[in-house]
C-alpha cells in the first residue's frame, strides 16, 4: 500500500487571514502534486496562541476544509481550536480525508511549561484528550505536536510517556508531526536543532514508523527549530526541505 504525503513549512503568524491564504496555497501545491494528505505546522491556522477569535478561526476552518475537499486533498491541519462540545481550547492536529470527512483530532499532550511547582506556561492554557490513532483509507495513522515527540527536558514538567512508541504499539504506521518551535539564531538554537533531529530519527527507528514532520518558518530569515520532511522506519531522511523560509515537499510512502 502506498500513500503520497505533502508537507508545508509555513511562516505561521498571528494573522488568521494570512495563515488561511498560506494554507490555501499549500493545498493547491498538494493538489498539483497529487498528494493524498497535507500536513501543516502547529497552530498554522489560528496562530500558535490560546488567545484567538474562535468565530474567525471557525470561518477560516470552513474555507480551508472546503478548498481541500474540492482539491481532493486530505488534511493533517495544525490549529488551536475551541471545541463546541466542551468549550475547551485544544492545540490540535485535525484530520480530514480527501472527501472532506472529519476523522477527529490529536491534542498536544506534552504541553510546555516551566519546571517550577506548579508549572507555568501553555500547560495551563490547553486541554488534552487521550492519545488515539485514525483510520486513513485503511492506514492507521497518528498525530503528535512539537514537544509531544521529543519531550524537551527544559520545558516538560511531566515524565516523558514516549508517545511515538505508544502510537507504534497502537498500530500506527505513519505519524504526522506538526511543529512550531522557538529559536533566536544563537548558539542554543543549534543545540535545539540537533536535539530535535536526533529525537525524530531515533524515535522513528525505535517504533519502526514513518514520521512526516513540518515546522513553522516564522521568522523567515532564521533557520527553523527542526527539520521538515519524511523519515523512514529505519530512522533515515528520505525527503527533507531547506530549513529556511516557506517550503513544500511531497513523498510517496510505500508501506510494503
Amino acid at each position: 500500500m502506498k500513500i503520497r504525503v505533502a508537507g508545508a513549512q509555513l511562516a505561521v503568524k498571528m494573522d488568521i487571514e494570512a495563515n488561511t491564504e498560506a494554507i490555501l496555497r499549500a493545498i493547491e501545491f498538494a493538489r498539483a502534486e497529487r498528494a493524498e494528505i497535507l500536513l501543516t505546522p502547529e497552530g498554522s491556522l489560528s496562530g500558535y496562541t490560546p488567545h484567538f477569535d474562535a468565530r474567525v478561526v471557525s470561518i477560516a476552518l470552513e474555507r480551508v476544509t472546503a478548498a481541500a475537499r474540492r482539491a481532493g486533498v486530505g488534511l493533517a491541519l495544525g490549529t488551536c481550536f475551541i471545541e463546541p462540545e466542551d468549550g475547551l481550547c485544544y492545540n490540535q492536529i485535525r484530520f480530514y480525508q480527501p472527501d472532506g470527512a472529519y476523522l477527529g483530532f490529536h491534542s498536544k499532550t506534552l504541553r510546555c511549561g516551566s519546571l517550577s511547582d506548579p508549572p507555568l506556561g501553555e500547560i495551563n492554557d490547553y486541554a488534552v484528550r487521550p492519545l488515539r490513532t485514525f483510520d486513513y483509507g485503511g492506514i492507521p495513522i497518528g498525530g503528535l505536536i512539537c514537544n509531544d515527540l521529543w519531550a524537551n527536558p527544559q520545558c516538560t514538567p511531566m515524565p516523558d510517556p514516549h508517545l511515538t512508541q505508544q502510537l507504534a504499539t497502537m498500530g500506527a504506521r505513519i505519524i504526522f508531526h506538526a511543529v512550531n518551535g522557538g529559536r533566536d539564531g544563537g548558539p542554543w538554537s543549534e543545540v535545539a536543532w540537533r536535539y530535535h533531529e536526533a529525537n525524530l530519527r531515533m524515535r522513528a527507528a525505535a517504533g519502526r514508523v514513518w514520521i512526516v514532520t513540518v515546522d513553522s518558518s516564522e521568522p523567515v530569515h532564521l533557520r527553523c527549530s527542526a527539520p521538515s520532511g519524511v523519515i523512514s522506519p529505519a530512522g533515515a531522511w528520505v525527503c527533507q526541505t531547506e530549513p529556511v523560509g516557506v517550503q513544500y515537499f511531497v513523498w510517496t510512502i510505500d508501506l510494503g
